[in-house]
């Protein structure tokens, strides 16, 4: 073996919690190397393509960049592939896809805020892998800012999990965790220093210089073994009105060129030889046709109509396959299936069919590793597991706004069996940041949702930190309650926690919900009438049919009304009639708000226009059959 490297390149992968600036300091990386051209115009977060990571604020894929940095002190331009990872731990999947491309970490720590759940989790995959870390303080410039605190909190997180994975990860070199460097950002403002600022001020530096001086000086070049065959290992996925379906590959060994006749090792073990038709490299945000890609390189080929993440591309006169992705197990799963409710196909053009469905969620699978679909033996509807509420959430407001109609069940825990036989659920390790008055109303709901509290920390600033264990379950309608009682100021982060013994019952939510005892239009006489004891997620004019939730009730029981009754003619003249103005606007909630508030005997009708609440029977006589039946079993 001659082991070379590469020194104009480096691959870098920034990951941190959501919400701590990866994607805006990203956006400034690209500014200040050129990347862009001088009228070009480019919207802030442009790593984030997808509408739905615009509208949520989050990244949801994996995505990959390239700048090239030319800086005072290097000979020659070099090439920075920059990978930005999504920092919610329901995509773990995706950070353990960029990570297998890069060899060196930024993490990023918000200044006020410091190390949470997801700053763990995506640490964590990341000492596993061996990669060397800059830590970066990012928004020193906030108010509320306390940067020696933070970067201390952030270098004490590093030991820990170091000391944790000591056992399991071999050779993890724990003296050089001593000594990561640290780097104060604001990427919204485009600086980088090497030296602390005051909390709340900016860098004293006019660019990200000394950023990009860290990850020449700390982030090793690729080395690759010159003698060796071609090895290239498929990351990720992406498609092609022209070319088909394309292939994110990073090059281990060997060169790729347009045009190679190459080995495609599948992931069941099988090989052929396949033509590379084209072959392309990143620049920016765009991609452009290359003549070949070398060791090192992240690359975009086609050709392959049906390759997958995980599968090997090598030379087909001497083939060695790559390791596949190892992928953590999911918890949450729901279930997807064909619409079933009375106003199934009301609008035209809309996708019906199971086949349509099931042809959907297996595309979700080529390029979703952290997904899986299960057969549950039904001809229109299948179990679909994840990482968490949130990851499948997105999957059906996609399909959603795909076209497809769809019911979906209520999020469920995937349960196993542990050593003993007995049955073991997912926990969470949640951490919440609070005004301390609320202190009392918090742990009493997570008291009620099995949660244990493990450390609580108060900064002296108004504010507290807890960190609770807490059955997956427990988890699963969480957001609204908290978000209630701490009038929107509450924060809370949840990241997997293993599994545990089960926790036994967890109470359901405290109201009940008001059910349509008939079909037909709302009437705002029926709600006039009704709309003191109850909360509507409907208004006037809207369809509706017997089964369908309408609103909240006050009190925990459901309740059956009829929603469409009208107001009885008569020749007289009423002096407060028609008085509508004193009508309450209805709670409109989205897809992510409807999925938990469902009960247990409740499902979610989701078409392109609207997104609904019903019970799974819909029939009120066999619905209160089978509720008199679940009594008395109980």
């Amino acid at each position: 073996m001659a082991l070379a490297h590469r020194s104009d390149l480096r691959n870098v992968a920034i990951v941190a919690h959501v919400d701590h600036g990866k994607t805006t300091l990203v956006d400034a990386m690209l500014r200040q190397t050129g990347s862009f051209g001088d009228h070009e115009h480019v919207d802030e977060r442009a790593m984030d393509s997808g509408d739905l990571e615009r509208e949520k604020g989050i990244t949801i894929l994996a995505k990959n960049t390239a700048v090239t940095y030319n800086g005072e002190h290097t000979d020659s331009p070099i090439t920075i592939n920059v990978v930005d990872t999504p920092g919610h731990a329901d995509f773990g999947g995706e950070v353990e896809r960029g990570l297998s491309m890069v060899h060196g970490v930024v993490l990023l720590v918000d200044s006020s805020e410091g190390p949470l759940p997801q700053t763990r989790f995506v640490l964590r995959k990341a000492l596993e892998a061996k990669l060397p870390v800059i830590l970066v303080i990012n928004k020193t410039d906030r108010p509320d800012a306390r940067i020696a605190a933070v970067e201390s909190e952030a270098q004490d997180l590093l030991l820990g999990l170091a000391g944790d994975l000591a056992d399991d990860v071999p050779d993890l070199d724990v003296d050089a965790l001593l000594d990561v460097p640290v780097v104060y950002a604001s990427g919204r403002s485009g600086l980088a220093s090497a030296t602390q600022p005051a909390d709340g001020s900016l860098p004293d530096s006019e660019n990200l210089e000394p950023l990009f001086e860290a990850i020449l000086k700390h982030v090793p070049a690729p080395t690759y073994d010159d003698e060796a065959p071609l090895q290239a290992w498929v990351t990720n996925l992406d498609s092609s009105a022209f070319l088909g379906r394309l292939a994110l590959l990073r090059v281990f060994n060997g060169t790729l060129k347009k045009g190679q006749t190459v080995a495609w090792v599948r992931s069941d073990g099988s090989t052929q030889n396949a033509r590379i038709t084209e072959l392309m490299m990143t620049k920016a945000l765009e991609r452009y046709p290359a003549e070949e890609a070398g060791p090192g390189d992240i690359a975009v080929i086609a050709g392959f109509d049906d390759i997958s993440i995980g599968e090997t591309i090598a030379d087909p006169h001497d083939v060695r396959p790559l390791p596949q992705i190892s992928i953590d197990e999911p918890s949450i799963s729901m279930t997807i299936g064909t619409n079933t409710s009375p106003l199934v196909g009301k609008v035209k053009g809309h996708k019906l069919t199971a086949r349509m469905v099931k042809d959907r969620l297996d595309r979700e699978l080529i390029g979703n590793m952290s997904i899986r679909v299960v057969d549950i033996g039904q001809p229109d509807a299948w179990e679909v597991q994840g990482r968490g509420e949130l990851q499948l959430a997105i999957l059906v407001e996609n399909m959603r706004r795909e076209g497809f109609e769809l019911t979906v069940g209520k999020p469920q825990v995937v349960t196993r069996k542990g050593d003993d036989g007995a049955v073991i659920e997912p926990y969470e390790s949640l951490t919440i940041d609070a005004p301390e008055e609320y202190l009392g109303a918090i742990t009493q709901l997570l008291a009620g949702r099995k949660g244990r509290m493990e450390t609580m920390v108060n900064h002296g600033t108004g504010w507290i930190r807890m960190e609770f264990i807490i059955p997956s379950r427990g988890l699963i309608g969480f957001r609204t309650n908290f978000l209630t009682i701490t009038r929107g100021t509450g924060i809370a982060n949840a990241i997997s926690h293993g599994y545990g013994p089960w926790a036994g019952g967890i109470s359901p939510r405290a109201q009940g919900s008001i059910v349509a005892d008939r079909a037909g239009v709302v009437t705002p006489f029926a709600m006039i009438a009704l709309q003191e004891r109850m909360t509507f997620f409907v208004g006037p004019t809207e369809e509706v049919y017997e089964g369908m939730v309408l609103g909240e009730n006050s009190r925990a029981d459901d309740m059956d009304v009829n929603i469409t009754k009208e107001k009885k003619l008569t020749n007289m003249r009423s002096a407060n009639a028609d008085s509508f103005e004193s009508m309450t606007p209805p709670r409109r909630l989205s897809l992510e708000e409807s999925l938990e508030f469902a009960a247990d005997d409740e499902c979610v009708e989701v078409t392109p226009e609207t997104v609904r609440i019903r019970k799974v029977i819909l029939d009120q006589v066999q619905r209160g059959r089978e509720t008199a039946r679940r009594k008395r079993q109980d």
